[in-house]
Formats: structure tokens, C-alpha cells, sequence
């Protein structure tokens, strides 16, 4: 974040904590952007069509509206990070609702990784999946996307979410490591080695070269 809009975040902050609401409008859009690709990246497919990126901010808005006290109960943490929680919370609340008691093809839903704290390798497997398959070639898609999905569950977890929030959330390096609570040069020795890992297992998979 560039640091005339860290200085309007912590203005937009000190409105806040002294009552102004209309504060939480602005800081919210302010990151949306950031927050909508978090949602398209790790929202199920299987809910495409039925749930919109736009619901699903405009509910973590209200529910921030809701928890904004509780945030500063914890004044270290950033306030990106925070919403994201409530967005990651709100999505996982999402998933449970549509999917916990649902099979996929013969498969179980996993609700085992919640999306405020993990990226699930299915949702990485998705998005490189359908990168690089036409949703007319369906049949070729979900059989790359099984072999990826098993390949990335070797990774490790950290690196794993490094990834995720480098690539396809497209954090910056500091704001990957406020979000997963390391230094920054750790995140960034671990972001080199999950896309040297993430190449290797491409190379693995059929028709992603």
C-alpha cells in the first residue's frame, strides 16, 4: 500500500474509533478490489451462478458494520487483515450453507479448510485448471484439475497460502506477510520456492506445459 494511502487508512481509522460509520463505507472501499479477488479466487465453483462476488462483499460488509468493535480489541492488527477474516468467514459460513451436506460427482465436500486461513488446493487447481481449458473441453479440465489438486496437497500449507495470496489475490510481499504474520523476506524466499514447486508440478500434468 502506497504510503499517502496507509496515512488515509489510519485517518479513516481514528473516525471510526471515535463513532463515524460513514468511516467503515470508505475503508471498505478502499479495499475492495483486493477483497473481491479474494472472493473469486476462493469461492466453490459449484456456486457460480447461484452466488455473486457482490453478495458476498456486500454481507461482509454488514457483517463488518456488526464486528467493527472487535477490531480494536486487537489495535496491532491491520485492518485489511481483519476484513479479510470477516470476508473468509463470511465465505466459509457460504460454503457450509450450500455444500456441507452436497456430493460433487461421487466426491465428499471438504470443509475441513476454512477460506479466512488456508488455501485449499482445490481452489489453486481451479483457477490454473481453467486457465488453460475451454469450458468446452469440461472432461479434460476436471481430469487436470484432479491431478493437480493431488499434487498440491504435497506442498507445504504455508507455501501453499503464499502462493494463493502472491498470485491470485495479488497481494503485495508486505501485505503476504501482514495477512500470514511473518517477515517479509520470509515471505518472499517462501513465494520463490512455491513458484519454482508450482512449475514442477505443472510440468507433471498433462496439457500444462
Amino acid at each position: 500500500m502506497a504510503e499517502s494511502d496507509a496515512d488515509r487508512v489510519q485517518g479513516l481509522l481514528v473516525r471510526l474509533k471515535g463513532g463515524d460509520q460513514s468511516a467503515l463505507a470508505e475503508l471498505f472501499a478502499l479495499h475492495r478490489e483486493k477483497l473481491r479477488r479474494m472472493v473469486l479466487f476462493r469461492l466453490d465453483q459449484r456456486l457460480a451462478g447461484r452466488v455473486s462476488a457482490s453478495d458476498v462483499l456486500q454481507e461482509a460488509y454488514i457483517d463488518a458494520v456488526r464486528r467493527v468493535e472487535h477490531f480494536f480489541e486487537k489495535p496491532d492488527q491491520s485492518f485489511f487483515g481483519w476484513l479479510r477474516l470477516v470476508v473468509g468467514q463470511r465465505l466459509t459460513d457460504l460454503h457450509r450453507e450450500h455444500l456441507a451436506r452436497k456430493r460433487d460427482a461421487g466426491r465428499e465436500v471438504s470443509m475441513n479448510v476454512s477460506p479466512a486461513h488456508g488455501a485449499d488446493s482445490a481452489f489453486i487447481a481451479a483457477a490454473i485448471a481453467g486457465s488453460f481449458s475451454s469450458p468446452s473441453h469440461a472432461a479434460r479440465r476436471n481430469e487436470n484439475q484432479q491431478l493437480l489438486e493431488a499434487a498440491l496437497e504435497q506442498m507445504d500449507a504455508t507455501d501453499r497460502e503464499v502462493l494463493a495470496l502472491r498470485h491470485f489475490e495479488e497481494l503485495s510481499n508486505s501485505e503476504t506477510a501482514a495477512v500470514l504474520g511473518i517477515e517479509p523476506p520470509a515471505a518472499s524466499k517462501r513465494y520463490v520456492r512455491a513458484l519454482a514447486r508450482l512449475k514442477q508440478i505443472m510440468e507433471s500434468v498433462p496439457g500444462l506445459q
